[in-house]
């Protein structure tokens, strides 16, 4: 096999090292933007580059392309005609292989997506055959059967450059994972464009494969997540985010329980055993931080207590498991969409007319005042939205 010489690129630009493709170190590049543009144009052109998702590094190339299929089935041998896993940028993405997914497998995309989860759809003859036709992707390359498998990878440079590709893109990992590029084979490299390095892979486990069916799912292979934890991410959780998880949103998370309780027709003790979980977070968060003594006396006024409140951090899998985020400013609705661009979907400013100024430093008055107005807020946000 040949080997072309091309650069190994970071800050500096300087040529590092030989390899059959071009390896960029995407995070370190002063030209991100220009280079995730170059590597969706790459994808679009028909051509292979390898992109990282959480769980390892692949080779992709768009689906519609006839070369790239082709190019991707060499690169798998092992697979032989097995459908191709399509994977999205977003969530909502996934819904047009479906047609008319039913109300269980919308929620099992919108809470395990983005994340290390490859979900098995069901779908129609009528509507394998439109996608197939609209696509010009031979059905049983898309489908197994009756089934087509779907991925939406949480790693925000599969996003940034899938996301600008518009269109069906399959991956092709060799079997057990790669974490980092170094561990891809000559003959992988050997027939991708470029290479966009991120660093090592958060998870060295592979994805977790589930079947979704009417109104249950069935684990197919074991990978990232259990079954106990996709059995807690499937729950319905309300999340309020504030800055240090210490006034704002601990309140805004003990008013909002005995709210929906009433809603519900239960005790606010019996929330969980409903599936209901409300949380709270912050962006800037100290872990382990009381709620302020201010804020403690505001809600005992309302019959609540925060004496065993600890701050925790927003992250990206607080994220993930909420259904509705509840931000109090513009600032904190930035911080979620920085942490998971998916996540910015979900999230809901608590006052529609502004910010929920902080009352860090304020005398009680101030956080009596501040808990009345968000009790006030969320009962008319409880009031909008169906559990």
């Amino acid at each position: 096999m040949c080997c072309l010489e091309v650069r190994a690129r970071g800050v500096d630009n300087r040529a590092v090292s030989v390899m059959q493709a071009e390896i960029l170190r995407i995070l370190e590049t002063p030209d991100y933007q220009q280079e995730i543009l170059r590597g969706a144009d790459v994808l679009l052109s028909g051509k292979l580059i390898v992109l990282p998702t959480e769980t390892s590094y692949a080779v992709a190339g768009v689906l519609t392309s006839a070369a790239a299929r082709g190019a991707l089935k060499e690169i798998r041998p092992a697979a032989g005609s097995r459908p191709f896993t399509v994977h999205v940028a977003r969530p909502q993405d996934g819904r047009q292989f479906l047609g008319e997914p039913n109300d269980y497998a919308l929620r099992m995309m919108r809470k395990l997506w983005p994340g290390p989860v490859g979900l098995i759809f069901e779908v129609p003859a009528e509507v394998r055959g439109e996608v197939s036709g609209r696509l010009e992707v031979p059905a049983e390359e898309l489908y197994d059967g009756s089934t087509i498998t779907l991925r939406c990878p949480d790693h925000p440079v599969f996003y940034d450059v899938v996301s600008r590709v518009n269109q069906p893109v399959a991956l092709t990992a060799p079997p057990g994972g790669r974490q980092r590029v170094s561990d891809l084979e000559e003959a992988a490299l050997g027939r991708v464009e470029m290479v966009l390095d991120a660093g090592e892979t958060k998870f060295n486990k592979s994805s977790t494969l589930v079947r979704v069916k009417r109104d249950s799912y069935d684990v197919v292979r074991a990978g990232v997540y259990d079954q106990r934890i996709i059995d807690r991410l499937l729950k319905t959780t309300l999340l309020f985010v504030c800055s240090g998880n210490t006034c704002r949103s601990p309140m805004a998370e003990a008013i909002a329980r005995p709210i929906l309780a009433e809603k519900l027709k239960v005790k606010p003790e019996e929330l969980e055993r409903k599936g209901i979980f409300v949380t709270s977070a912050g962006a800037y968060a100290l872990p382990g931080a009381r709620a302020t003594p201010q804020a403690a006396d505001a809600v005992s006024g309302l019959g609540l207590d925060l004496s065993r409140h600890r701050a925790r951090a927003l992250t990206v899998e607080l994220i993930h498991q909420a259904d509705v985020i509840y931000t109090m400013s513009a600032s904190h609705a930035k911080a979620v969409a920085a942490m998971s661009p998916a996540g910015a979907d979900k999230v809901v400013p608590l006052d529609p007319d502004g910010d929920i100024e902080d009352p860090i430093g304020g005398d009680v008055a101030l956080y009596v005042a501040t808990a009345n107005r968000l009790k006030s807020l969320i009962e008319r946000r409880l009031a909008e939205i169906t559990l």
